[in-house]
């Protein structure tokens, strides 16, 4: 059973920082792509950023040069340090990975995290 958990949401002044982290646990043989997405009320679940297991990054034009994400391979965990809060980042975060499951090769699949809160106040 593959879980990811999320941590590190909260309120956050206009302008401030948070980071969020993200922890896989479970059977996994391997883990692709790791990233987050989030979703504001009334809107679509859409990309903020993702790592392969190289390192190759990829971020959202709106929170390019404001949000670094960044794994530890050794710990199945992904980071999103998030600077320069303003109240358009305020979503529910959703954690997301692309591994194998198990103990050897075989198909890989999409997995997600209950999500996590972020609220920036103005």
């Amino acid at each position: 059973q593959v879980q990811l958990v999320e941590s590190g949401g909260g309120l956050v002044q206009a302008g401030g920082s948070l980071r969020l982290s993200c922890a896989a646990s479970g059977s996994i043989f391997s883990i692709n792509t790791m990233g987050w997405y989030r979703q504001a009320p009334g809107k679509q679940r859409e990309l903020v950023a993702t790592v392969t297991s190289a390192g190759s990054t990829n971020y959202a034009d709106s929170v390019k040069g404001r949000f670094t994400i960044s794994r530890d391979n050794a710990k199945n965990t992904v980071y999103l340090e998030m600077n320069s809060l303003n109240a358009e980042d305020t979503a529910v975060y959703y954690c997301t990975a692309v591994l194998t499951p198990g103990y050897g090769p075989g198909p890989s699949r999409r997995y997600w995290g209950q999500g996590t809160q972020v609220t920036v106040s103005s």
